[in-house]
């Protein structure tokens, strides 16, 4: 079956959009030709700066004839419906139509339109241009005579404007082959503005830029790596990575990883050869998270670490040439440049030292955090204070975690964050420990901002935690007072991630913390119950990613007062382990049944079937399985609020399934619905009494399945 061949090349595509584009271009293109008619095996999209590329594999040569019936108005039905049915169907007259007969419906028009099949090059130049001009580029742009406005004194008689090709950069060639492996391929002859598709490529910028002729995909790839274009970008990654590795290795060092700068290089070369530069040692004396920073992010490098893990003053680039010299001049250039920059992070680092923590912090108070919550001071005294009401919780020391949150936001203001958003806290630690604070007071201020993400670990510290949870608590507690909550997919203030943050710092420290007496002071009790839920909801997500079942949660969560993160998840493992067995699961089943009699008769009869049964009538009119329903109840109730109050929820969770036999013998033997008045409502009120012995653990009305 024929193969499809397709590059789009042209001037540098960014980094950032290269790998989308390549799915774009795969994803348009196959869902066209499908669309058109035609199936195909195997797709691969492709991209490196400059060129997009996609080859399909197996492409139908030919989409298949259709045949089509499409039923109309009746016979004899108004003028205006058989012009519509007549435009819908492509006829040019009612007598083209046939005429059916419906027993019930009577005579009505039908059409049959017939679409003869295309060949696949047809198909092909005709969608070609439609996915270039709509192609989904984030940002793209016009360039040429033809771009420039009509009315402009720079456009030509054929300019188009606005309507002239868009695309990230400046578009150069097309090509587009199409033939099966046992033939010679042909173009796909088709024109975008003033491109057309041809059989001609390009090589390397620099060290082969002569155009190429290629054929098919099979000799597409080692033409292009003739001329020193390394098409795959996964390759490039992988010969970026295992380059700088080894010429790492060689001189003693190993390579600081960053998978992300990895990406970025791969996507700024064709022809990857990676070079090592060195800069003064006197510049180590800057933290080591400012070097990494300055020489990443101005010149896209990688630094390296020494035997004893300490940075050194080398660092590897990524050219993109193949250099006469060996690369002296592209070193030179790059080391020039890493000197510049590091002697302006120095700069920063040695002003921000000369001023007291105290002071940066205090012009916070002319920075606005939110137009209704104050400012970025006001913010700061509030998460010191919660930080010293926290302190007990996590055993840290009042006065350490609220000095650690009084300093927490002062490197906000400095040089070096000002340059690098990216060193918040990491900053402030250094400039603590340089003004001698305490250690866990100065890490504190680095891990403050803990967990950012899923990956990311939380502070384990007890100051570093009691000031985590003062600043995502008042975020939280802050955006909720004012009524900014997340909506939808929207979270601009970033409150489930805090949210995330707190149950985390939580549940990996194993720590004691009711939600709602901390919410109650900032928050109406209604709006304190919201952002209760909301927690819920956050942690049904992080549970579910552990495997653990939301409606288990929402079981517990129904039940009043369950605002103990900790608990709350150790009553789901508890209620989780009971349903893992057999007893629960028929326990589950009982209850049900309990439920759904209850709930029958209750709305039958409007009233609800609370109290206490009559032991007596129990004892003298009741059957044996009644009686000693009510005394297993009794039993499993006071064993039931033992484990509770010892915070056994797995003791508690058994001793609920020592109810099974008793119920499961209830309902052989007894009816509910007795004839006797009194009997029937004593039985229901039994019935009643399973269900709360039931809820003082869960709510089983939420579980499913």
């Amino acid at each position: 079956m024929p193969d499809l061949l397709i590059e789009l090349f042209s001037e540098e595509i960014p980094a950032r959009m290269q790998a989308r584009a390549a799915e774009d271009l795969k994803r348009l293109v196959t869902d066209g030709l499908v669309e058109a008619g035609l199936t195909y095996e195997g797709a691969k999209g492709f991209a490196t700066p400059r060129r997009l590329a996609l080859t399909v594999h197996g492409v139908t040569a030919r989409s298949a004839d259709v045949k089509e019936e499409r039923k109309g108005p009746r016979v004899g039905a108004p003028e205006k419906a058989l012009e519509g049915f007549l435009r819908s169907a492509g006829l040019a007259s009612i007598d083209d139509a046939k005429i059916e007969s419906d027993p019930k419906k009577g005579d009505f028009y039908v059409a049959v339109i017939e679409k003869p099949g295309r060949a696949a090059e047809e198909i092909v130049a005709e969608l070609l241009p439609q996915v270039i001009r709509n192609f989904p580029w984030p940002k793209s742009m016009r360039w040429g005579a033809a771009s420039a406005p009509k009315d402009s004194r720079f456009a030509d008689a054929d300019a188009l404007g606005t309507g002239s090709l868009r695309w990230v950069r400046p578009l150069r060639s097309i090509l587009c082959m199409f033939g099966p492996e046992t033939e010679d391929p042909e173009i796909v002859s088709f024109r975008v503005g003033d491109i057309e598709s041809g059989n001609v490529t390009y090589g390397h910028r620099f060290m082969a830029p002569d155009a190429i002729r290629v054929r098919r995909f099979d000799d597409y790839v080692p033409k292009l790596e003739a001329a020193k274009v390394v098409l795959d970008p996964e390759r490039r990654r992988n010969i970026i990575a295992t380059e700088a590795k080894n010429l790492a290795f060689a001189q003693g060092f190993e390579v600081v990883e960053d998978a992300g700068l990895i990406d970025e290089t791969a996507g700024l070369v064709e022809w990857p050869v990676v070079l090592m530069g060195r800069f003064d040692e006197a510049f180590l004396e800057i933290p080591e998270e400012v070097i990494r920073l300055t020489i990443r992010q101005n010149q896209k490098c990688f630094v390296l670490r020494g035997a004893d893990g300490a940075l050194t003053n080398r660092f590897l680039l990524v050219s993109n040439i193949e250099a006469r010299d060996g690369g002296k001049e592209i070193i030179a250039g790059n080391e020039r440049v890493i000197a510049a920059r590091l002697s302006d992070a120095r700069f920063f680092y040695e002003q921000d030292l000369a001023t007291p923590l105290g002071e940066w912090g205090a012009k916070l108070e002319a920075v606005t955090f939110h137009d209704k919550l104050g400012t970025q001071a006001e913010r700061v005294a509030r998460i010191a204070t919660l930080a010293g009401a926290l302190a007990p919780v996590v055993d840290a020391k009042p006065e350490e975690a609220e000095r650690a949150a009084k300093l927490a936001k002062a490197d906000l203001p400095t040089g070096m964050v000002g340059e690098f958003p990216e060193l918040q806290g990491v900053m402030g630690r250094y400039y603590a420990k340089a003004q001698g604070e305490a250690a866990n007071v100065a890490d504190a201020i680095r891990d403050h901002y803990k967990p950012q993400g899923p990956g990311d670990a939380v502070p384990s510290e007890p100051v570093a935690m009691a000031v985590a949870l003062a600043d995502k608590l008042d975020t939280l507690t802050g955006f909720w007072a004012i009524d900014e909550k997340p909506t939808g997919s929207k979270d601009p203030f970033a409150l489930r991630r805090a949210a995330l943050g707190v149950i985390r710092i939580v549940l990996e420290n194993g720590l004691r913390l009711p939600l709602l007496p901390l919410f109650s002071k900032r928050l109406d009790e209604t709006t304190a119950a919201d952002l209760l839920s909301f927690f819920a909801d956050r942690l049904k997500v992080h549970l579910r990613d552990q495997g653990a079942r939301h409606d288990l949660i929402d079981a517990v969560f129904a039940l009043p007062g369950q605002d103990d993160l900790l608990m709350v998840v150790r009553r789901v493992e508890a209620l989780a382990g009971l349903l893992a067995s057999d007893d629960g699961q028929n326990l589950l089943t009982s209850y049900r049944r309990a439920a759904n009699i209850l709930r029958a008769e209750e709305k039958k009869d409007g009233k609800s079937y609370t109290g206490e049964p009559d032991h007596a009538l129990i004892h003298e009119k009741g059957e044996a399985a009644e009686r000693e329903l009510l005394a297993v109840i009794e039993n499993v109730e006071a064993h039931v609020e033992k484990h509770l109050k010892l915070e056994d929820f797995s003791g508690a969770m058994a001793s609920l399934a020592e109810l099974r036999p008793a119920v499961d013998a209830f309902f052989d033997h007894v009816t509910v619905n007795a004839e006797d008045t009194n009997l029937r409502e004593n039985r229901l009120k039994l019935l009643n009494r399973i269900r709360e012995a039931m809820h003082g653990v869960a709510d089983f009305s939420k579980i499913g399945g």
